[in-house]
């Protein structure tokens, strides 16, 4: 009866543990698609001049598919969104602009 208790103990501190590794580990998902998603935006804007005029796919994927990743281009910048109907301990979407901005800050 102890060793079940301790059990208990035991799982009830790890599991909390393990499901913020999880979620953390599925955002690293959004920063990869993300990232992505802007270097192809700067490399379209090296032979262009503008942000808007970018052949990408829209919406496009995450590499591990758990991420939409939205693409609002304009003239002199774009802001990129990932989102995911998963938990991933974000309220909002993960943001990325031109600027480096990166919201929300605790998602990153």
């Amino acid at each position: 009866m102890i060793v079940l208790v301790i059990i208990g103990i035991v799982a009830s501190i790890a599991y909390p543990s393990y499901t913020r590794y999880v979620q953390k580990a599925v955002r690293t998902d959004a920063h990869a698609g993300l990232m992505q998603a802007a270097s192809e935006l700067e490399r379209c804007y090296t032979r262009t001049y503008s942000y808007s005029g970018c052949p990408l796919d829209d919406p496009s994927y995450s590499p591990e598919k758990n991420y939409t990743i939205k693409i609002y281009p304009s003239s002199n910048g774009y802001l990129l969104t990932a989102n995911t109907p998963q938990d991933d301990g974000c309220e909002e979407d993960i943001t990325l602009s031109s600027s480096g901005e990166r919201l929300p800050n605790a998602c990153w």
